[in-house]
């Protein structure tokens, strides 16, 4: 008997198809072990279940580690995976801020990623970023100007950072600033797991008129090895209808303009 004529035999083969790719598809893995979409759904609920993996639309990806407030890194691709709808709604929310003629800065969060997927209604943008993928994202419009800054290259978020990045970004001022964190809470601002990603969003932050903070809801309450930025730097912050009440309050109360996408 094949090993994958198993359960067992296909949930171990389907989780070390996890650990290479970081995920995998629902119609792939039927395909693949010759076994019904049912059958691989409920292989996925198993291991959802044992916390090996999470489930997103149309198959799972590597399950994330034990959650507390601390954030560790993930890899971009996983990271687009995660809250996808939320990430979605909030991207088309924030595009809603800019005007034609604008120059806008881009981090290299996923959440600010999908700011990028959002710009088809403009004709005269200039698009300043850090991330590889969001720079990839913007050619694809074919009228922009798009500026990707030199520096060195981290493959984890396939981002540029460092001390040419940011000698870079100061030739520059922008209208906008669409800045995507890891972690968030009022009273410890806005933190990323990388030191080197801290240190370029500070400076993005002081190039911008206007500092549009863009996250899910998940974010919320964490805080990760690297300080950013006092919440007091943010201007709006744009997130989906699971904010925390309290959180909102204290937003308000801070002159922060905040907006909660429903989904």
């Amino acid at each position: 008997m094949d090993i994958y004529d198993s359960a067992q035999g296909r949930r171990s083969a389907i989780l070390q198809l996890l650990k290479d790719d970081s995920s995998v598809n629902v119609s792939e893995l039927s395909k693949r072990f010759g076994v019904s979409e049912v059958t691989i759904r409920k292989d996925l609920r198993i291991l959802k279940e044992r916390k090996l993996l999470v489930r997103v639309h149309g198959g799972a990806i590597l399950g994330a580690s034990p959650i507390n407030d601390e954030v560790e890194e993930r890899h971009v691709n996983f990271k687009k995976l995660v809250n996808a709808r939320e990430k979605e709604a909030i991207g088309r929310a924030a595009a809603a801020h800019i005007k034609n003629g604008d120059t806008i800065l881009v981090d290299s969060g996923s959440t600010a990623l999908e700011v990028v997927k959002n710009l088809h209604r403009f004709e005269d943008l200039t698009i300043i970023t850090n991330s590889i993928v969001a720079m990839m994202e913007a050619l694809k419009y074919k009228r922009f100007k798009v500026i990707l800054l030199g520096g060195s290259v981290r493959e984890s978020s396939l981002s540029i950072v460092g001390p040419l990045a940011e000698s870079n970004l100061k030739l520059f001022y922008c209208d906008k600033l669409f800045l995507g964190v890891d972690s968030f809470s009022v009273e410890t601002g806005l933190s990323t797991p990388s030191v080197e990603e801290a240190s370029t969003n500070q400076v993005m932050i002081s190039r911008a008129r206007e500092v549009i903070a863009v996250f899910d809801s998940s974010k919320v309450n964490k805080r990760a090895l690297a300080f950013i930025a006092e919440t007091q730097k943010i201007h709006t912050v744009i997130t989906d209808n699971n904010l925390p009440a309290n959180v909102k309050r204290q937003l308000k109360a801070m002159k922060i303009n905040v907006e909660t996408v429903v989904l």
